[in-house]
């Protein structure tokens, strides 16, 4: 039996569905009973190049042809951004109309008005897509991992950032340098501002946070810093002391309260996710019973994000085939959100300082006096009457670190305070 589907956006995730769907009709028939059919696709450009060739598919500019199709069922959402994907989705789940997306920045923002409004209207809201890719995130933390209390996510969510740390770590070029090779070979946006800033993985971690802690979290909750302050001489000094730099999106709960970070940081070559490379994504996931679990893939793309798009499908059209609604029950439990209370963390720090006598005992100095202890020093003279001095502290809390920035700041011995991060342990 056919089951007619809504596209909205043609795009090169859109473009992915249409060929996964049409390549897997027979095998998604067998499994569910029903053979889904794309049967009208809203654009904005009837005579556009599509990154697909189209066939029975209708091309239309109105909304009202999707909508008020009443026999369209499910309606898959590929144009990405707030509006109007934001008000279209809202108006198919009021029709009574299964939604399923790949849009992580509606979602992340407005997910808790969009399955509210699924669950008043007997319908689901399926988003895999959303984050990863083809990996499977979302469904394995709603469902296969509700079993545990988890304790932390730490992922690296953005392939676009991961590129280019990884290109910096090979080749030893600077940032600049990489991120115009990534915009010319499309890794990269012309505008990278929403990769390279951290924007893109802290709304996918306030997707993973809220379905992994059951709790509600916010955007604005997490903390963001992205990647253009990386340096190569960063990337060195963190290959030096066996570590390799990359943007963790990372959250964790302790004791019902939830810290939320993006943040460039030393993660030890022992470390799975060192071995992230290139455009591919991974979350580390820890659980009182299941223990340490990595996820690892291609986060994005047109077949590997149309991948998740028509797994949702197929679940939905179980579900149709079963008259029931596949949504998790909204999250309802409040839990305290406080990013800056993050456990202690061994921090790199990279400094200018004077090259005179005298200088690195004013630096251990201040560390002592804010109860901060050193692991790790390296100096290195790099001009006449200049050093560079690169230190690994042991694990400090965030008010400990903070007292010794300010006490370096105010040293006139310290000529600038580079770069601070912080650095992961080896077992995560």
């Amino acid at each position: 039996m056919d089951l007619q589907i809504g596209l909205l956006g043609c795009g090169t995730v859109g473009g992915g569905v249409v060929e996964l769907t049409r390549r897997r009709a027979e095998k998604i028939e067998a499994i569910t009973g029903r053979r889904p059919v794309i049967t009208h696709i809203l654009v904005r450009d009837l005579a556009k190049q599509r990154p697909v060739a189209l066939e029975h598919e209708q091309l239309t500019t109105r909304v009202a042809d999707i909508l008020e199709e009443p026999n369209i069922q499910v309606i898959i959402e590929t144009i990405g951004g707030i509006e109007p994907a934001k008000s279209l989705i809202l108006s198919a789940l009021k029709a009574k109309k299964h939604v399923i997306t790949a849009n992580k920045d509606l979602i992340a923002v407005h997910g808790a008005e969009i399955l509210e409004t699924a669950e008043q209207n007997g319908v689901s809201v399926f988003f895999e897509a959303a984050v990863g890719g083809a990996i499977p995130l979302i469904r394995p933390l709603k469902e296969s991992l509700t079993a545990n209390a988890i304790s932390d996510l730490k992922g690296i969510v953005n392939g676009t950032t991961n590129y280019i740390l990884s290109k910096m770590t090979e080749t030893g070029a600077d940032f600049d340098d990489v991120l115009k090779e990534a915009q010319e070979l499309g890794y990269a946006e012309s505008d990278p501002s929403s990769d390279v800033d951290g924007l893109d993985a802290a709304r996918k971690l306030t997707i993973l946070a809220t379905i992994g802690f059951h709790a509600k979290v916010r955007l604005d909750e997490v903390i963001v810093t992205g990647i253009r302050a990386v340096t190569a001489a960063d990337v060195a000094y963190a290959s030096e002391i066996g570590c390799v730099i990359k943007l963790l999106a990372a959250g964790s709960e302790r004791d019902g309260v939830i810290s939320l970070n993006v943040r460039p940081t030393l993660v030890p070559k022992a470390h799975p996710l060192a071995h992230v490379s290139d455009a591919y994504n991974a979350l580390f996931v820890r659980g009182d019973a299941a223990g340490d679990l990595m996820f690892f893939g291609r986060g994005a793309g047109s077949l590997p994000t149309a991948s998740a798009v028509v797994g949702d499908l197929i679940e939905v059209l179980r579900n149709i085939e079963l008259g029931v609604s596949g949504n998790e029950p909204l999250i309802r439990l409040q839990k305290v959100v406080n990013s800056k209370l993050s456990e202690p963390l061994k921090h790199y720090l990279r400094l200018s300082v004077e090259d005179k006598p005298g200088v690195f005992a004013k630096i251990a100095g201040i560390f002592g006096d804010s109860d901060v202890s050193m692991e790790t020093v390296l100096q290195k003279r790099v001009k006449q009457g200049g050093a560079e001095v690169v230190i690994v502290t042991h694990e400090v809390s965030p008010v400990q670190l903070e007292s010794a920035l300010l006490a370096l700041q105010a040293e006139q011995s310290v000529q600038e305070i580079h770069s601070v991060m912080p650095v992961e342990v080896a077992g995560g």
